[in-house]
């Protein structure tokens, strides 16, 4: 098996955060006195600074909102999240054959370093790239480059794993090879749509599909 650097997304992906993440949106919403939006899981994936600034037309407002949902995230959201089955195996069969793995996500990196820290497999994970906190590094695109740089890797010896439209484009953007997982908050329609090369329906069928 040609070894590779393998970056994989975290929300969707690794973990299923639906529940810490829809929570603290409801809990933000409901502190500014707003009614909570509809569809809340399809604010999963992209970058919550640009979700709530969909709903609110003042930046004060925005600001206000990040950081309420950043303290219900720190005190319990962080943890309010189930790992996706057999995806655990699998990031530790690719680790134990040689391949360097990495997370690349939009969530906010000290939040994100902190959920890998407990994960079982989190020691296979050479590094967590994440959005930093002023949001300047939020975008897909970004965080990717910010990836390859701290590791030092060409976008020609990457793999770019995730559930959304983002994690592709992302990986596009750079000329990264990709593979679009259905298990997450994505579906195959929205994957296809930005440009996945390969869809993985199991975490198991990873090591296949990367060796293809």
């Amino acid at each position: 098996m040609k070894r590779e650097m393998l970056f994989f997304d975290m929300d969707g992906t690794l973990i299923d955060s639906e529940p810490g993440i829809v929570a603290g949106i409801e809990h933000t919403f409901s502190q500014l006195g707003r009614p909570v939006p509809s569809q809340l899981r399809r604010w999963i994936g992209p970058p919550l600074r640009d979700s709530f600034q969909s709903q609110l037309d003042d930046p004060a407002l925005v600001t206000q909102a990040l950081e309420l949902y950043r303290q219900r995230y720190d005190a319990r959201g962080w943890s309010e999240h189930t790992i996706y089955a057999g995806i655990g195996d699998t990031v530790q069969t690719l680790h134990a054959a040689g391949h360097r793995v990495a997370v690349v996500t939009s969530k906010n990196e000290r939040f994100a370093r902190r959920i890998a820290d407990h994960l079982p497999f989190g020691h296979c994970f050479e590094d967590v790239v994440g959005a930093s906190d002023d949001g300047e590094r939020r975008f897909k695109p970004d965080l990717i480059a910010e990836a390859m740089r701290r590791l030092s890797v060409a976008p020609e010896q990457c793999w770019m794993i995730g559930d959304r439209r983002m994690d592709i484009e992302g990986a596009r953007h750079h000329g990264m090879r990709n593979v679009g997982v259905l298990w997450g908050f994505g579906d195959e329609a929205e994957l296809r749509a930005a440009g996945a090369i390969r869809l993985a329906q199991h975490p198991q069928e990873l090591p296949e599909l990367l060796a293809a």
